[in-house]
C-alpha cells in the first residue's frame, strides 16, 4: 500500500500528477476527434483538458517563490515542466467566430503596447533613442493594419480574410524579433530594460494573436507562415521575460499569473515545433 502512503505524503505532487493524465488523455482524445458532447462553443474533452491545465497552473510555482530546500517544489516544477511537453488543448474545440472575437479582443491591447512604444524613445538615453525608433518605427502601421484585418475577419471569418491575417501576423512577429534583436545591442542598462520591456509587451500579443491564428489555420498554412518567419522565436528567447508576458496574459484574461504563466510557455512551446 505504498503508493497510499506516497499519495498522503505528496498530495501536491499527486494531484499534479493526476492532471497531468488528465490532460494527456484530454490531447490524446481531441486528436482522436472524440469529443464526449458539446460544451459551449467548445466540447467535454476540451473543457476537461482547459480545466486540468489550469489547475496545474495553479499549483505551479516559480523557483523564487519557495525555499531552494524544498524538495517537494522542485518535485512538482518537475511536473510541470513534463506537462508543458504534453499537446495542451487550450485552443481545441474553437470555433472561427470565437477566435476571431479573440483576435479582436487582442487589438486594444496591441494598440496601447505600441503607444507605449511610440512615446519609449523620450525616456531613453538620447544615443540609444534614435536606434529604438528606428527598430520600431513599423510598429504603427502593422499593428493599425492588424487591428483592421482582425475586425475585417469577426465580420466574414472567411479563407481570404484569414489569409491575409496569417500574412500580416507573420510580418508584424518579425518586425518585434527585428526589435528585440536590436534592442538587445543598447549599451546603456537602464534604456535596454526599458526598450525590451516595451517591444517584449507588443510581442506578447503578437505571440497571443499568432496562436489564435494557428488553431484556426491548416497544416500546410502554418508551415507557410512558418517559412516567412526568417528570425525563429529561439533567437529572441534569451531577451524573453517570461513573468511580463505571463501578468500582460493574465491581466487580459482576468485569470491568475499562475496559470497565464503555462499558458504562455504552451504558446511559445507550440509556435516553436511549428517552425516559428
Amino acid at each position: 500500500m505504498n503508493f497510499i502512503s506516497n499519495i498522503w505524503n505528496h498530495p501536491k505532487t499527486s494531484v499534479a500528477g493526476l492532471l497531468i493524465a488528465l490532460v494527456s488523455i484530454a490531447g490524446v482524445l481531441s486528436q482522436q476527434g472524440i469529443t464526449l458532447g458539446a460544451a459551449g462553443t467548445g466540447n467535454m474533452v476540451t473543457l476537461v483538458g482547459a480545466l486540468a491545465s489550469a489547475l496545474l497552473g495553479l499549483l505551479a510555482k516559480d523557483p523564487s517563490d519557495a525555499p531552494s530546500s524544498s524538495g517537494g517544489q522542485a518535485k512538482l516544477g518537475a511536473w510541470a515542466l513534463i506537462a508543458l511537453l504534453l499537446p495542451l488543448p487550450f485552443l481545441g474545440g474553437c470555433t472561427e467566430t470565437t477566435v476571431a472575437q479573440n483576435i479582436v479582443d487582442w487589438t486594444p491591447a496591441l494598440q496601447s503596447a505600441v503607444t507605449t512604444v511610440d512615446s519609449t524613445a523620450a525616456l531613453l538615453a538620447p544615443a540609444d533613442a534614435a536606434a529604438f525608433a528606428a527598430a520600431t518605427a513599423g510598429f504603427d502601421a502593422a499593428s493599425n493594419l492588424m487591428t483592421a484585418q482582425a475586425k475585417a475577419y469577426l465580420a466574414n471569418p472567411s479563407a481570404s480574410t484569414l489569409v491575409q491575417i496569417q500574412n500580416q501576423i507573420v510580418t508584424l512577429q518579425q518586425q518585434v524579433n527585428t526589435a528585440l534583436l536590436q534592442a538587445a545591442r543598447i549599451v546603456n542598462p537602464a534604456s535596454q530594460q526599458h526598450a525590451m520591456a516595451t517591444i517584449q509587451a507588443v510581442g506578447t500579443v503578437v505571440n497571443a494573436i499568432l496562436a489564435l491564428a494557428q488553431s484556426v489555420s491548416s497544416k500546410s498554412a502554418v508551415a507557410q507562415m512558418a517559412a516567412r518567419a526568417t528570425i525563429k522565436m529561439a533567437a529572441v528567447q534569451p531577451f524573453l521575460n517570461g513573468n511580463q508576458a505571463a501578468e500582460i496574459v493574465a491581466e487580459h484574461y482576468g485569470e491568475p499569473v499562475a496559470v497565464a504563466r503555462v499558458q504562455v510557455a504552451q504558446v511559445e512551446l507550440s509556435e516553436a515545433q511549428a517552425g516559428f
